[in-house]
């Protein structure tokens, strides 16, 4: 169950990145409901951390929960945002998945 919580949380990360990405390119009301979306998932990311370490050694859920949210932002970035995916850029993201898959081998 808590590493359901942990990529709950990831997943919460990357929605709040999603809506700062959004709200980049809002104006007026709109900005702030994308700024209103990001503070929810940012509190519920943090609250679903928080929770998940109650049971997982934080050396191991902090970097997962980081690493879930970086690699979302990174495909979100690309998918959505139109940002390049360039060799590098995907070279290193597998290398995250990769070092991510070994931290929750570890524990």
């Amino acid at each position: 169950m808590s590493w359901t919580v942990l990529i709950l949380a990831g997943l919460c990360e990357v929605a709040f990145t999603y809506c700062l990405g959004r709200a980049k390119e809002a104006s007026a009301t709109e900005w702030g409901m994308w700024i209103g979306g990001f503070a929810a998932f940012y509190v519920l990311s943090a609250v679903l951390l928080a929770r998940a370490t109650q049971t997982l050694p934080l050396g191991t859920a902090y970097p997962v929960w980081t690493g879930i949210g970086a690699i979302g932002a990174v495909l979100v970035g690309i998918f959505i945002f139109g940002e390049p995916a360039t060799f590098w850029r995907l070279f290193f993201l597998t290398t995250l998945i990769g070092s991510i898959i070994g931290l929750k081998s570890l524990a």
